[in-house]
């Protein structure tokens, strides 16, 4: 069973996590499964960039990224070339090191954070 190692983040996992995780199954939710509230506020479809990461390892094992989840990850924050779209992200037989960004687009305008 792979693993997912979440780096700490300040509110939503601030001593990190590893967790086990289910092939198949997106980043996001192996992360909902395992109560680390990562934002998702378009349900998971691929139409926002709120459960945006950066797979810090094992970037290269996940499926490709389709042409829409490239175009919404332009508008990402703090876009990095290991950036993914966790709903879009699937778990395959890798283990993963994952680091959610502090803040998201959603975060930034809210001003929740």
């Amino acid at each position: 069973m792979p693993q997912i190692i979440v780096l700490p983040h300040e509110e939503l996992c601030p001593e990190g996590a590893v967790l086990d995780a289910k092939k198949g199954e997106s980043i996001c939710q192996n992360l909902l499964d395992n109560d680390i509230d990562i934002d998702h506020a378009c349900d998971q479809v691929c139409a926002c960039t709120t459960c945006h990461v950066i797979v810090r390892e094992g970037y290269n094992t996940l499926n490709q990224a389709e042409d829409a989840e490239d175009d919404l990850l332009d508008k990402a924050w703090g876009l990095e070339p290991q950036s993914r779209l966790s709903c879009q992200a699937i778990v395959g037989e890798t283990n993963l090191v994952v680091e959610i960004p502090k803040y998201s687009i959603n975060m930034a305008k809210e001003g929740h954070r």
